[in-house]
């Protein structure tokens, strides 16, 4: 049985230890600086927004992990929600079907993002950088740059995607609990499954994985799939919450998550990915952005905070991996 101290180790030793810390570290500094960071109704304004970035995440780190890059996120999570609400207020299907043709339609933008990358071998920093500008602009064409309303809709569906319910004074959207259930689904699937080997594997030597019989060309746009389709979910459910689609949502997003990932641990070079540390990630940047504000710092400043967070985590990575090899 091992001992403490190798248990302690073996913690610290892991990618999520240092943006653990960074968490907590966050959470002490802002609720000793302004008490009412803590408080129900704050609680409730991070709870709102964070799950559905963090559903953009959690399929972004399956996609790095199999060492690839989506940065066409952003495009989708505004584009889906306006297909779907211009077909809801043009009369010509009710908001069920306009809610299933937006996902299909991003299940073609990601089956065309991983066929370009996997068959054509173009990058798929250059490939998912095109299609952000194409699906951006089919968005503003469509809408002529206008938000779309949504608060005419009814529909049970609607309380099933972002429903809201309080408990103790903390307001909870359905969202959340969504974004809970995608994460443990993918954390059984990267951490457990066969297809988590495939997927690390394609990330981490796909020459290998090709030789040892992973159809790696599948994985990868399988996962471009996932992307875009969650994606459109994280935005549809946003548009519903917020009672309008804006062609413009989403914008800078693609950066904002691949940070969350890269803070969680998610290896840039891919092979190496963990949920669990994405989770994390997400909740310091959302933490970040909400409590800069909240003890009176400009929010102009959150892309500095940003920056020295990553440069930071990417240090304390490198350091950490360099023990673990060392063997210390």
């Amino acid at each position: 049985m091992p001992s403490n101290s190798t248990l302690l180790q073996k913690f610290i030793g892991r990618s999520e230890f240092g943006p653990l810390v960074l968490l907590v570290v966050e959470i002490v500094i802002f609720g000793l600086l302004r008490p009412a960071f803590l408080s129900p109704d704050n609680i409730s304004n991070l709870l709102a927004f964070t799950p559905e970035l963090g559903i953009i995440a959690l399929s972004m780190t399956m996609v790095m992990t199999a060492g690839e890059f989506d940065l066409s996120v952003g495009s989708v999570f505004g584009f889906a929600p306006v297909v779907m609400w211009t077909i809801y207020n043009a009369h010509i299907a009710p908001f069920e079907v306009g809610l299933v043709i937006a996902l299909l339609i991003a299940v073609i933008i990601g089956f065309v993002n991983g066929w370009l990358v996997t068959k054509l071998k173009i990058s798929s920093f250059l490939v998912t950088l095109g299609m952000l500008l194409i699906v951006r602009g089919v968005a503003l064409y469509i809408t002529d740059g206008f938000p779309q309303g949504t608060w005419n809709a009814s529909s049970p569906l609607m309380q099933i995607i972002v429903g809201e319910i309080s408990i103790g004074g903390i307001r909870i959207y359905a969202s959340l609990l969504w974004f809970i259930l995608f994460a443990a689904i993918l954390t059984y699937v990267l951490t457990q499954s066969k297809a988590g080997n495939w997927i690390q594997a394609a990330g981490g030597n796909p020459v290998s994985a090709s030789a040892c019989g992973v159809n790696v060309g599948r994985t990868k746009i399988l996962l471009f799939i996932l992307t875009a389709v969650m994606s459109a979910y994280a935005g549809i459910a946003s548009s519903i919450r917020v009672t309008t689609a804006n062609p413009n949502s989403g914008t800078g997003y693609e950066l904002e998550v691949i940070a969350m990932v890269v803070i969680g641990g998610t290896a840039l070079t891919g092979g190496r990915g963990t949920i669990i540390g994405t989770i994390i990630g997400v909740l310091i940047l959302r933490i970040m952005r909400n409590g800069i504000v909240f003890v009176g710092v400009p929010g102009l400043a959150y892309n500095i905070f940003i920056g020295a967070i990553i440069l930071g985590m990417m240090a304390l990575h490198s350091w950490l991996e360099r023990r673990h090899h060392a063997g210390t």
